[in-house]
C-alpha cells in the first residue's frame, strides 16, 4: 500500500516477451498488485512471466483473441475494480517506462490533487534526443490535436500511456465504450473532460532501447483522424448541449454554419464568376468574406471558452 491505498499495475502484453520480465522484476514493492494480460500474444509472454517470476501478487489474465492494447488495460481495469483496487496504474511491457518512476507517477492521484496521472515525456530535452526523430514529430502533431479533441489544453504528450487512475475517476467512464485498440489513451482523456475530471501532467522520461512498436505509421494516419473528429464531436455534444449550455455553445451554434455558408457560398461564386468570365461584385465578395469573418471570431470565443473549461482543481 501507499498511504493506505491500494495500488494496482496493469500491464498489457503482447510481443514484449523480451523486456516483459525486467518491467515486472522492478516493479516497486509498495504496489499490492501486478496485473499482466497476454493479449493473445504469439511468444506465449503471458505463461513465460508465470514460468520465471513466482511472486504472490502477481496475477496473468489471457485473451483467447487480440483485442488490441486498449483491450487488454480494459481487461486490467476490470479487475482492479473487482478487486477493490483504490489506484490503477498501466505499463507498457515494452521496457519504454521506469517502473521505479511509479511512485512519483501516482502522487497527483494519491494526493487528491488530480483523478487521472499521465506522463509527460517532453520536459526532458535530454532525453527527447534518445526519441526516434519520426516517432517525436508524430507525438507532437497528435499532442496539439488531442488538446483540441479532448478539451485539455493544460496537458502535454497526450497519447502516453503511462499513467494512473483513481478508482473514482474509473467508475466515471464506461469500460464499454472505449477504444480497443491504439487510440485507447486518447479517448479515456475524452471521457474523462466530458465528466470533469481532473488530468495532470508528471514528468517522466521514456527510455527507447531499440525496441519494436506494433503500431505502424499508416494506421495512426488512417484511422486517427476519423476516431479524433468522432471524438470531438461527442466531447462537444455533452458537454456543451447535454450536461451544459452557455456562451460556447451559442457561439458554435452561430459562428459554424456561418463559416461553413461563407466558405461554401465564396467557392461557388468564384467558380460560377470563373466560368462564366464575369467578376462578382463587390457584395457578393463581402457576404462571403463577413461570413467567414464573422464564424472564425464566434468559434475562437467558443474555443477561449474551452480552455478556461478546462477541468482543474481550482475549478470543482
Amino acid at each position: 500500500m501507499l498511504n493506505n491505498l491500494r495500488i494496482f499495475v496493469v500491464i498489457p502484453s503482447y510481443k514484449v516477451k523480451k523486456h516483459i520480465v525486467n518491467v515486472v522484476e522492478n516493479i516497486p514493492n509498495f504496489v499490492d498488485s501486478i496485473v499482466v494480460i497476454d493479449d493473445a500474444c504469439p511468444q506465449q509472454s503471458g505463461n513465460y512471466v508465470k514460468e520465471q517470476i513466482d511472486i504472490n501478487n502477481l496475477h496473468v489474465l489471457f485473451h483467447e483473441t487480440n483485442k488490441g492494447v486498449g483491450g487488454a488495460v480494459i481487461s486490467g481495469y476490470r479487475y482492479a475494480l473487482e478487486n477493490e483496487a483504490d489506484i490503477v496504474v498501466k505499463v507498457d511491457g515494452d521496457g519504454q517506462m521506469d517502473p521505479n518512476q511509479i511512485e512519483k507517477l501516482v502522487s497527483p492521484v494519491v494526493n487528491g490533487i488530480a483523478g487521472y496521472a499521465k506522463g509527460n515525456r517532453f520536459r526532458d530535452h535530454h532525453k527527447l534526443r534518445d526519441m526516434p526523430k519520426i516517432r517525436l514529430f508524430g507525438n507532437s502533431i497528435l499532442s496539439f490535436m488531442m488538446k483540441v479533441c479532448s478539451g485539455y489544453w493544460n496537458i502535454m504528450d497526450p497519447t502516453n500511456g503511462f499513467t494512473a487512475i483513481s478508482k473514482k475517476s474509473l467508475g466515471l467512464v464506461n469500460l464499454d465504450n472505449l477504444n480497443e485498440r491504439y487510440y485507447f489513451e486518447s479517448d479515456i482523456l475524452v471521457k474523462l473532460n466530458i465528466e470533469n475530471v481532473v488530468v495532470q501532467d508528471v514528468d517522466i522520461s521514456a527510455r527507447y532501447q531499440g525496441e519494436e512498436s506494433s503500431l505502424s505509421v499508416y494506421s495512426v494516419v488512417r484511422e486517427f483522424p476519423i476516431l479524433m473528429f468522432k471524438s470531438i464531436i461527442e466531447r462537444i455534444f455533452f458537454k456543451y448541449y447535454l450536461y451544459d449550455f452557455n456562451m460556447a455553445s451559442i457561439y458554435i451554434l452561430i459562428g459554424l454554419p456561418l463559416l461553413l455558408f461563407g466558405s461554401i457560398f465564396g467557392v461557388v461564386m468564384w467558380i460560377n464568376g470563373t466560368l462564366d468570365n464575369v467578376y462578382n461584385s463587390v457584395g457578393t465578395v463581402m457576404i462571403a468574406v463577413l461570413s467567414i469573418t464573422l464564424g472564425v471570431q464566434f468559434l475562437l470565443q467558443a474555443i477561449n471558452i474551452d480552455i478556461a473549461s478546462t477541468p482543474t482543481r481550482s475549478n470543482q
